[in-house]
């Protein structure tokens, strides 16, 4: 509990000074379809526009690549610079920045012809649409969370184990928000709090109630085979029992994770990060956090059972 809390504490301060790096689904921004005549490397573009829009938030992913017809190569730019303006002259600066970042890929071709031949579409992110994603967003992972808290409360018949599984996935989940938070100015790569994010947050939701509901399984069968075991040592047990199981699970998950981190592109780099904290974080709160949670609740509950028979008597 006061490693938790440390670590809550700290975030919890790091996201009212730090804040977090909103990429375009949550702050709005504006999209362009772009087309080159040979093929690009969306790192490479990354990092041209990255200095072209002084480091603002910015995406670019390949949409279509045509191996037999190499003059059709697209990708989709997106940046959320001064998105809050909606004059003319704000899309005329993104344009020229977009075509003096690109210039070393676009062959000689003039501004004019980039904005009416490679730039095929654009789109506007307003801020209100951006606020009704980030709402829909959390909305997914309170309802994620609440869900599955009801399954194990069906499926346990014991609100302890309800609470346990609830208090243990919040904690992962704000794990990872306090984790982006506190390193997004200094990882060599982006960590932007997107679509991508949230669906890593609710990925670790999965993950981490499968071992928990191993554990609780145990605890479950264990109650059954020594129903006069003292329940700290019950508990105890049950967890000595699946270990082996939890710590296999997740290495061999984390070693794949981290693989994938450190040998993959730019692009999936963030997305992985996140997977790699809420990977080591649910392990951490399945043991440490979700069965201490049950066996408080529990005791609370005798506690509370013995005190109403005694007023009863």
């Amino acid at each position: 509990y006061i490693i938790s809390g440390t670590i809550i504490l700290i975030g919890t301060v790091s996201l009212f000074t730090n804040g977090l790096n909103q990429g375009i689904d949550f702050s709005g921004g504006r999209n362009y379809i772009v087309s080159f005549d040979n093929k690009v490397e969306t790192e490479k573009l990354r990092t041209l526009l990255s200095e072209s829009f002084d480091g603002e938030a910015l995406s670019v992913i390949t949409i279509k690549s045509n191996e037999a017809d190499k003059g059709d190569n697209r990708v989709r730019i997106s940046t959320n610079f001064k998105i809050s303006e909606q004059s003319q002259e704000i899309d005329d600066e993104i344009h020229t920045r977009l075509y003096n970042g690109l210039k070393p890929v676009l062959g000689g071709v003039s501004k004019d012809e980039f904005i009416n031949k490679n730039i095929i579409s654009s789109q506007k992110v307003g801020p209100a649409i951006a606020d009704d994603i980030k709402n829909s967003a959390v909305w997914a992972m309170i309802l994620s969370i609440l869900g599955i808290g009801l399954y194990i409360f069906i499926r346990f018949r014991n609100i302890a184990f309800s609470l346990g599984a609830m208090f243990s996935l919040a904690h992962d989940a704000f794990i990872i928000i306090i984790c982006y938070s506190l390193f997004y100015k200094i990882m060599p790569f982006a960590l932007e709090v997107d679509q991508s994010f949230v669906a890593a947050i609710l990925t670790i939701i999965g993950f981490s109630v499968n071992d928990t509901v191993v554990i609780f399984d145990r605890i479950r069968e264990y109650k059954g085979l020594y129903p006069n075991r003292p329940l700290k040592e019950l508990l105890n047990d049950s967890l000595n029992s699946t270990l082996g199981r939890t710590f296999s699970t997740s290495f061999t998950v984390l070693l794949v994770l981290l693989c994938i981190l450190f040998l993959g592109g730019d692009v999936i780099r963030g997305f992985m990060f996140a997977l790699v904290v809420g990977t080591v974080a649910g392990s951490y709160s399945t043991l440490f956090l979700a069965v201490p949670v049950v066996f408080e609740t529990m005791i609370r509950g005798k506690k509370k059972n013995k005190k109403d028979l005694g007023v009863a008597k």
